[in-house]
């Protein structure tokens, strides 16, 4: 395998003439589809292409899910539901659910099965689109443009001075002449085609990238995807369920996939995987993609690189591994951040298992399910408490220390690590004015439960048995760590019975005033841009 730049001059006239090789065969065939995706990506705003690129990402973010939930949220109410006109959905309910399909946050004011096969098949895209991975391949096209759009001024400011500028001009006419470089070598030449050297590897280093992200996503969706439909079409009771509900396979298959991977939750059943809870084949294939598609991500993105690295021989995956901090990835880790990362996830699982267990497990919560199934049961649980917000038992059944423990786990970041993994700069930063201005998101989310239990502060007098501090907490934080968990509402919890209340498998919040529901609509926006407010909060001084 040649390298893609060597001193020699008879290597530089091959790079220049031959394109860089395919990954693999699926690669080969992925690559002209990541390359035409640049072209088009960047064609489509091409008068506004450099401003665009050099915008703030949070901005680009933030109109991206704003964008995403108006048209997802068109679409639904365009789209007619399985239910009768009289009881269609509210507006307001249908935003809800765009924007939390968009946010991968599942919280719920509508029942899943009122939603058409086609309605469906939207939010299905509005998970695709708007998962963490997705949004991070978007994320790669972004740095290739501006790769693309800053190459030649990179190229240049490596020798900025007038006599060298003569020497850039010779650099271009070598490049399609080798035999100058060796009949007029000179420093400044040199130093240009190293400089041109580091700015291809890089460029083409952030391509391979794409690639392989763009492969990891078509692989686990793929293969999730057919797993699960296997798995209905060989088990008699998963795919009873589905007949039942007049769900289609194929729709709940992918429906699901998606959902998984990407942590959002959501499931085309009312009763989410509850209804699943004595197919533990089924929780057992969902585990693997709520962990590597979040969580675990990062890790497995550093192993996949490592593992081609080893195979293909490519400089550019050898490039990867040890300028991972230099791409702008975030998900690009070092090795040793990997593995703590990993040791993390795991330590977080065990402990929440070993607690569920000890706990619920002779609980209603677990009650009809044998020891096998109540281990599975957990396992899919204590999984789910981190990001996916999928469940297979009442969370109102379970005891109070294990609310508490699900909240501090849905409000930790995918990224955390106990592990002393990065070095603090020494130097000291001027803080911005608007810096002196920000909170910390504790502070945040304490200010957004305020206001929420101000909005339902009858709710709270006339039924606190539903609506008490401990579950609007645990609703507010599972909508800013985009999971979904939800204790949901009970008529027979009521202090006061009324006959025409109807229990509905929708979260608490589907029960909230107009009011909450905004409040907790800005909360899933926030929780799904939380990674640009590292920051807020230190410029205050507490002591």
């Amino acid at each position: 395998m040649k390298r893609l730049f060597s001193s020699s001059c008879s290597k530089l006239a091959s790079l220049s003439h031959h394109p860089v090789c395919s990954l693999s065969e699926l690669a080969n065939k992925i690559k002209p589809f990541f390359n035409s995706s640049c072209t088009i990506f960047c064609s489509s705003f091409s008068p506004f292409r450099a401003r665009i690129l050099w915008l703030n990402p949070f901005w680009i973010q933030l109109h991206y899910f704003v964008v995403l939930s108006v048209v997802g949220f068109l679409a639904l109410k365009y789209l007619k539901p399985k239910t009768a006109p009289a009881l269609a959905p509210k507006d307001l309910d249908l935003f809800f659910t765009s924007v939390s399909a968009t946010t991968v946050s599942s919280m719920g004011t509508i029942e899943m099965e009122v939603f058409s096969n086609t309605q469906l098949v939207i939010l299905t895209f509005l998970m695709f689109v708007g998962g963490e991975v997705f949004t991070s391949f978007l994320g790669l096209l972004f740095k290739a443009s501006k790769s693309n759009i800053g190459e030649e001024n990179r190229v240049v400011s490596a020798n900025p001075d007038s006599e060298n500028s003569h020497s850039q001009t010779e650099l271009g006419l070598s490049l399609n002449n080798p035999h100058i470089l060796v009949e007029n070598p000179n420093t400044s030449l040199e130093s240009g085609i190293k400089s041109l050297g580091n700015v291809y590897l890089k460029h083409n280093s952030i391509r391979f990238l794409g690639h392989v992200v763009l492969c990891y996503l078509l692989i686990f969706h793929i293969g999730g995807s057919t797993l699960i439909s296997l798995y209905i079409l060989l088990v008699p009771s998963a795919r009873q369920v589905l007949k039942q509900k007049g769900l289609q396979a194929q729709i709940f298959s992918v429906f699901t996939t998606v959902s998984t991977f990407t942590n959002c939750g959501f499931i085309p059943t009312n009763e989410n995987m509850a209804v699943f809870n004595k197919n533990s084949g089924l929780l057992l294939l969902l585990i693997p993609l709520i962990l590597f598609g979040n969580t675990l991500y990062g890790p497995c993105l550093r192993l996949v690189i490592w593992v081609l690295e080893m195979v293909t021989k490519r400089e550019e995956f050898g490039y990867l591994l040890k300028n991972y901090g230099e791409l702008g990835y975030d998900h690009l880790l070092s090795g040793m951040n990997c593995l703590c990362l990993a040791a993390t996830v795991f330590g977080f699982i065990l402990v929440q298992f070993v607690l569920f267990c000890s706990l619920e497990w002779n609980s209603e919560a677990l009650s009809g399910l044998n020891s096998y199934l109540k281990v599975v049961g957990s396992l899919f649980e204590v999984v789910n408490s981190r990001h996916s917000g999928e469940y297979v038992v009442d969370l109102s059944l379970l005891s109070p220390a294990i609310l508490v423990v699900f909240i501090v786990m849905m409000y930790l970041p995918p990224c955390t690590s106990f592990f002393p993994t990065r070095e603090e700069k020494s130097t000291k930063t001027k803080n911005k004015f608007v810096d002196y201005l920000l909170f910390s998101k504790l502070s945040y989310l304490a200010i957004f439960i305020t206001l929420i239990c101000i909005t339902e502060r009858d709710k709270l007098k006339e039924d606190p048995l539903n609506f008490n501090v401990l579950n609007i907490t645990l609703e507010t934080i599972s909508a800013y760590g985009n999971v979904g968990f939800s204790t949901g509402y009970s008529c027979k919890r009521r202090l006061n019975h009324d006959s025409y209340c109807e229990d509905k498998w929708f979260g608490l919040v589907g029960r909230w005033s107009d009011k909450g529901k905004l409040i907790l609509i800005v909360v899933m926006f926030f929780g799904r841009l939380k990674n640009f407010g590292n920051k807020g909060g230190r410029a205050w001084k507490l002591s």
